[in-house]
């Protein structure tokens, strides 16, 4: 995607041309938040198939390995998208990505919050079509519309105060891993990049999400490796070097350890879910 962002809809005709063609599992380079309106989304992404009816609202990590297939519903079907370049609100990015960590999708209430989202996506719109419009305009109502759905996600989402992160330490954590989990790299180099010790930075990350800096290090290796395996041609072997793994037997085991099946399985299994 060349523009910082792009808002579009989803019809009952666009609905039905993807659901007759629909596309395979894939990465993006930029981040995605669907509204639904009207219809349901079959939606595949952390590796579990699921359907979502509408009123409903997913969020898109860049570099998420997913497909997802809007379903018509009574003769219904209508989606709010939004795409756009993680730079657009650098500021919100990385909270977006603990808030929806774990949960992509949630299924809202109609009612006055959701109109207000509505609302807030024809705003947007508008100010996108105008010949010059106003991207500071826009950038505070995409802002306003995260904070307007983080709300909703309190009520349905449990303990999602223990995902999001109002500590600048672990966010400026999450941006530094998302730059250098590839590399194999321990504690001890996040901990100095974040200049302090690993004790304070373990402290850190298992007062919010209950894991040690290790655990998270290997769970986001483990995420990229499924992705690959998932949405990618690359051997098991490639996949382990960009890993950081020099080996493909060791990447096998640490694979196997967490995900409860070998790499090679995995991919045999996602290839039989998404058909």
């Amino acid at each position: 995607m060349d523009q910082l962002i792009h808002i579009f809809k989803v019809d009952l005709k666009e609905a039905n041309r993807i659901a007759s063609m629909p596309d395979g599992i894939h990465q993006h380079d930029f981040e995605e938040l669907l509204i639904g309106v009207e219809g349901s989304l079959e939606h595949f992404i952390d590796f579990e198939s699921e359907k979502f009816n509408s009123p409903y609202i997913s969020f898109v990590t860049k570099g998420k390995a997913h497909r997802l297939i809007p379903r018509v519903e009574q003769g219904k079907c209508l989606i709010w998208g939004i795409r756009f370049k993680s730079e657009f609100i650098a500021e919100l990015t990385f909270h977006l990505y603990t808030l929806f960590h774990n949960s992509a999708n949630i299924e809202l209430a109609k009612g006055r919050c959701f109109d207000r989202l509505l609302a807030l996506c024809e705003l947007m719109n508008d100010e996108l079509k105008q010949a010059k419009p106003d991207f500071s305009i826009i950038r505070h109502l995409l802002s306003a519309l995260f904070v307007m759905i983080e709300g909703e996600m309190e009520k349905h989402v449990p303990d999602i105060k223990g995902i999001e992160s109002q500590s600048t330490t672990f966010t400026n954590f999450l941006r530094v891993l998302e730059e250098n989990f590839h590399r194999p790299e321990g504690v001890e180099f996040y901990a100095e990049k974040l200049f302090m010790t690993s004790r304070n930075l373990n402290l850190i990350c298992q007062k919010i999400l209950q894991q040690s800096v290790s655990e998270i290090i290997e769970t986001r290796k483990l995420i990229e490796a499924k992705n690959l395996l998932a949405s990618s041609d690359k051997t098991i072997s490639e996949i382990a070097y960009k890993l950081g793994y020099n080996e493909k037997s060791y990447f096998s085991n640490v694979f196997k350890k967490k995900a409860g099946q070998t790499p090679s399985d995995f991919r045999k299994e996602m290839k039989t879910l998404v058909g």
